[in-house]
């Protein structure tokens, strides 16, 4: 009967503790990943997505940009800080998007290696909290929050769109029928930076555009499945290669006899003469108040001691071993060799050994076996 209201109870915190995670969970605000399109959160970039579906046709696209369709023209396919570089058989896919008469505009704080752009690294206060002039190409200026440490090499088909003091921050660059706009200030678009600074004209001025047909923003780019893996970086020979390298290490050290993990120590050896046991014996002693055999022990173990390091025999007394002591024991003199020997013999001879007494020798026969050991 107790068990089973032990059981009950156990379950009743259980559910109690299930309920309260669900519920807490419940009010707990969504997590949006950082740039996409559907976020509200400071760190996303549904308000701009939201101003341009109020004005223009937009769209979110999800899917390789192998199937993005060619046949229509004024198409803008808007690219916000991508989570991965696109291989070369995506790249192509954008690149025939542009070839047809279609603009993609990328927001990258360094797109070195996509599509062929090139950056280079500035010395910039990457701690500095105000805002800095930005100049488009008519040389009209816009104040901007900017912290990007490189700038933009702009290539003699490029067309600066935007600049500061240090260098290039925004190129187009036109590919067969369509463009290329390259930026390296994703900041600007997020919801929370957006109403900041010139930041909306400054946006503005690189995505909007007449006649277009469609938006697309490019969600494609921000999922972590679509990213490369280690099947697609390399060829699948030099997979092969490298699984068979090591399978023929493995088995080579196999063949070596080479162990891995810790040698184990029989148990015998552990158990019959560990720490734990001596510290046992010695509390035994202690508690029932055997410090005449226990000192004895102890000098019987340091006897045996000088007979194994220093060639003294056994069975000779402690009152005739001063002349071999003398010669050995390097940190006392005769007279204290002397002295030690006699209160020792005395001292093991007493039966009703004081507990002062006990601690005392116990330390200085442990000097001494220190000493021997020594060598």
């Amino acid at each position: 009967m107790q068990n089973r209201k032990v059981w009950i109870t156990l379950i009743g915190l259980i559910a109690l503790l299930l309920f309260l995670s669900y519920f807490i969970e419940s009010y707990n605000p969504k997590v949006y990943p950082h740039y996409v399109s559907d976020s509200p959160s400071p760190t996303g970039v549904k308000a701009i997505y939201t101003y341009l579906n109020d004005e223009h046709k937009v769209k979110r696209w999800s899917h390789s940009p192998n199937l993005l369709t060619n046949q229509d023209a004024n198409q803008v396919l808007i690219m916000v800080e991508p989570y991965f570089t696109p291989e070369q058989e995506e790249v192509n896919g954008y690149l025939d998007f542009i070839e047809s008469g279609n603009k993609i505009i990328l927001f990258k704080s360094n797109p070195r290696g996509m599509f062929d752009i090139k950056t280079l690294p500035v010395k910039t206060d990457s701690f500095n909290e105000e805002a800095i002039t930005i100049k488009n190409k008519e040389g009209k200026e816009f104040d901007a929050f900017f912290q990007a440490a490189n700038r933009i090499i702009p290539s003699e088909k490029e067309m600066v769109l935007l600049e500061d003091d240090v260098g290039v921050i925004a190129t187009s660059r036109k590919i067969g029928e369509g463009k290329l706009i390259t930026t390296i200030s994703p900041e600007w678009m997020l919801n929370g930076n957006l109403s900041n600074y010139d930041h909306i004209p400054l946006v503005l001025s690189l995505i909007e555009h007449k006649d277009v047909s469609v938006y697309y923003f490019d969600e494609y780019v921000h999922g972590a499945k679509n990213a490369s893996t280690v099947t697609t970086l390399y060829p699948a020979w030099f997979l092969v290669f490298l699984l068979q390298g090591g399978m023929i290490v493995i088995l080579w050290v196999w063949y070596k006899g080479k162990r891995f993990g810790p040698v184990i120590v029989p148990r015998e050896e552990t158990v019959r003469f560990s720490d734990e046991s001596i510290q046992a014996l010695s509390a035994w002693y202690l508690r029932g108040r055997y410090y005449h055999e226990s000192i004895n022990i102890q000098a019987e173990y340091v006897k045996q001691l000088l007979q194994e390091k220093w060639g003294i025999p056994f069975q000779r007394d402690w009152s005739d071993l001063s002349n071999k002591l003398i010669q050995r024991w390097t940190g006392k003199n005769e007279r204290e060799i002397k002295r030690y020997l006699d209160d020792l013999t005395n001292i093991l001879k007493t039966e009703k050994l004081s507990k002062q007494d006990y601690l005392l020798w116990s330390n200085k026969l442990d000097e001494l076996r220190k000493e021997v050991e020594k060598g």
